[in-house]
């Protein structure tokens, strides 16, 4: 039985360096998502503290959203989370996959 049971860290880290817990992630209830919580919350998926059903459950997000916040993060780091900048990352994607 004990090899079907996951096994969660207590903590990761978090996209600053800092440790993240599940304490320490943004508020349920946030509406405003700044870069910084957004990547905060891939970190932690990324990291096992949350699974993708469970990020997606606990702030209200669609799996299209989260896919689109993590995308952004592995293409182009916290600053790909930028909504002021998002067409300007993805443009430059599509050029370097071109060549």
């Amino acid at each position: 039985m004990i090899e079907n049971q996951k096994i969660r860290p207590a903590q990761v880290v978090g996209p600053l360096g800092e440790p993240l817990t599940l304490d320490s992630l943004p508020p349920t209830d946030t509406t405003r998502w700044v870069v910084r919580r957004k990547a905060e919350v891939v970190a932690a998926v990324n990291g096992g503290l949350l699974t993708v059903d469970e990020a997606c459950a606990r702030y209200n997000l669609t799996l299209e959203e989260f896919a689109g916040w993590q995308r952004a993060v592995d293409r182009s780091g916290m600053h790909g989370l930028r909504v002021t900048r998002i067409q300007y990352y993805k443009s430059l994607y599509e050029r370097q996959q071109k060549f």
